[in-house]
C-alpha cells in the first residue's frame, strides 16, 4: 500500500480523496494555487504545496509543476480526481517516467478511450453497438453533409476530444451544419488541442445511462450498477440517480455485461464508467468511456456500500478486487444534486464571495463541499462549488427528503441554482421517472 497521495485536484474531490486516504492511514499532500490559498483542505492534508497562479495551465492542469511537487514531498502515487489531468495521457505517462503511481488506468488506455472517434471504433469491432453516425474526423461542411444524408437529421456535432457537453451541438439542417461546422473545428483546437469533430444521430427520447465498473490487474472486473444522468442543462449533468428508475434487471445485466466484456477486451484496469444512450424501445448505444472517477460517483456509493476512490487505491497498489459480481447488491435509492455557482435562469457562472452558508442536515444527507461561509467562488474553474446525495428505502422516499432538503439549502451572496433543482425534482415529470436528455429544455422551458 501507499505511504503518501498526491492530490492532484482542488475542492471538493480533493477533499473527498483526502477523507479516504485518512481513513485507511496514507498520509496526505494537496497542492493549491493563489485563488485557493484560502482553502480549507490546506489545513487538513499532512503537507500543502503551492503550486502558482489561479490559471489552471499555471497550477492544476501543470504536469511539470505537479511531478516535482510529487517528488519533493516524496508521495509514491498521484490521484487526478476528475477533470483538470484525470485524463490526460501526457501526465500518466510523467508519472510513470517518474516512478511514480498514477491512480488510474495506463496511458495508452486513457488515450485510446479520450478520443470518441478512436473508441466508437474499438467498441464497435468489440461488439458494443454505437450511437450511428461517421467513424472519422470530417474534412469539411461538404463532407458532413454528404455523411448526413445517410443518416438523417437531427445530429449532434461533437469534438472527438472533447468532454462534459463542450463543444456539442443539436443540427437539424444542411444550413445549420454549414453555419456551425468551421466554428465547432476552430474551437475544438482551442480548447482540446485537437481539431477533429465528427457527429453521431441524435436519439430522440434517450436516456443517458452509465455503467460503474472495476477492474483489477489481475483481469478481475465487475460492474456495480448503473446510474442515470439524463437531466442536463448546457448538455452538463445536474442531476443523478441511481438506480436508474427506466432500466429493468434484464437491461442493467445487459449493459453491465457489455462493460465488463468492453474493459477486458481494451485491458482497462482501475475505477471507469460506461456511458450509454438508451432509448424507449431499451436499445442500448454505446456514448463513451470516461477513464476517472466521476463527479456522480457517491450515488453508486451509496446504493452499493463500496468506497470507489478505496478501490481505486487499493487496485493502483495491486490488489485484486475483494468483491465479486454475486456479492454486488443496489440497496435503496440515491439521488445527487450538483450544487452550482451559476444564474438559474442562463446558468451562466456566478462567481463572487459566499455571505452565508446554511447546509441542511440528517441522516439521509450527504455532502461534498469544500467551501464555507466567506470563501470566494473564481471564475477560473469550474463553477461546480458542492454536491448533495440523499438516499431513501425506495425512489419517492428519496425524493421527499431531497425536496425538503433543497428548500432549507441557502447560500446567499452568489447566485445558485438551488431554487432550479427544487423547481426540477418537484416537476410531476420527474416524480413520475420521465427524465429523459431533453428534460431541462421540455419540462422547464430552459
Amino acid at each position: 500500500m501507499f505511504n503518501k497521495i498526491l492530490i492532484a485536484n482542488r475542492g471538493e474531490i480533493a477533499e473527498r480523496i483526502l477523507r479516504t486516504c485518512n481513513k485507511m492511514g496514507i498520509t496526505t499532500v494537496v497542492i493549491f494555487s493563489e485563488a485557493d490559498k484560502e482553502a480549507p483542505i490546506i489545513k487538513k492534508a499532512d503537507s500543502a504545496y503551492f503550486i502558482g497562479e489561479s490559471r489552471v495551465t499555471e497550477s492544476y492542469g501543470n504536469i511539470e509543476k505537479i511531478i516535482d511537487i510529487a517528488k519533493k514531498s516524496g508521495a509514491d502515487a498521484i490521484h487526478p480526481g476528475y477533470g483538470f489531468l484525470s485524463e490526460n495521457p501526457v501526465f500518466a505517462r510523467r508519472c510513470k517516467e517518474e516512478g511514480i503511481t498514477f491512480i488510474g488506468p495506463s496511458e495508452a488506455v486513457i488515450e485510446q478511450m479520450g478520443s470518441k472517434i478512436e473508441a466508437r471504433k474499438a467498441m464497435e469491432q468489440i461488439g458494443v453497438p454505437i450511437v450511428p453516425g461517421v467513424k472519422y474526423s470530417l474534412a469539411n461542411e461538404e463532407e458532413a453533409i454528404k455523411a448526413v444524408r445517410e443518416i438523417g437529421f437531427p445530429i449532434m456535432l461533437k469534438a472527438s476530444a472533447g468532454g462534459g457537453g463542450i463543444g456539442l451541438q443539436k443540427l437539424a439542417n444542411e444550413q445549420e451544419i454549414r453555419r456551425a461546422f468551421k466554428n465547432s473545428q476552430q474551437r475544438a483546437k482551442e480548447l482540446f488541442a485537437d481539431e477533429a469533430i465528427y457527429f453521431e444521430k441524435y436519439i430522440e427520447h434517450a436516456r443517458h445511462i452509465e455503467i460503474q465498473i472495476l477492474a483489477d490487474q489481475q483481469g478481475n472486473t465487475i460492474y456495480l450498477g448503473e446510474r442515470e444522468c439524463s437531466i442536463q442543462r448546457r448538455h452538463q449533468k445536474v442531476i443523478e440517480e441511481a438506480p436508474s428508475p427506466f432500466i429493468d434487471n434484464r437491461t442493467r445485466i445487459k449493459m453491465g455485461e457489455l462493460a465488463v466484456s468492453a474493459s477486458q477486451a481494451i485491458g482497462y484496469t482501475n475505477a471507469g464508467t460506461f456511458e450509454f444512450l438508451v432509448d424507449n424501445d431499451k436499445k442500448i448505444y454505446f456514448l463513451e468511456m470516461n477513464t476517472r472517477l466521476q463527479v456522480e460517483h457517491p450515488i453508486t456509493e451509496e446504493v452499493t456500500g463500496i468506497d470507489l476512490v478505496e478501490q481505486q487505491i487499493r487496485i493502483a497498489a495491486g490488489e485484486a478486487l475483494s468483491y465479486r459480481q454475486e456479492d454486488i447488491k443496489l440497496h435503496g435509492h440515491a439521488i445527487e444534486v450538483r450544487i452550482y455557482a451559476e444564474d438559474p435562469k442562463t446558468f451562466f457562472p456566478s462567481p463572487g464571495k459566499i455571505h452565508t452558508l446554511h447546509l441542511p442536515i440528517g441522516s439521509a444527507i450527504r455532502h461534498e463541499y469544500a467551501v464555507m461561509k466567506g470563501s470566494i467562488v473564481t471564475p477560473y474553474y469550474d463553477p461546480m462549488i458542492a454536491k448533495m446525495i440523499v438516499k431513501g428505502k425506495n425512489r419517492k422516499e428519496a425524493i421527499d427528503y431531497l425536496v425538503d432538503a433543497l428548500a432549507t439549502y441557502k447560500i446567499e451572496g452568489i447566485k445558485t441554482n438551488i431554487a432550479f433543482l427544487h423547481e426540477a425534482v418537484t416537476h410531476q415529470a420527474f416524480i413520475d421517472g420521465n427524465t429523459p436528455t431533453s428534460f431541462v429544455y421540455t419540462f422547464l422551458d430552459r
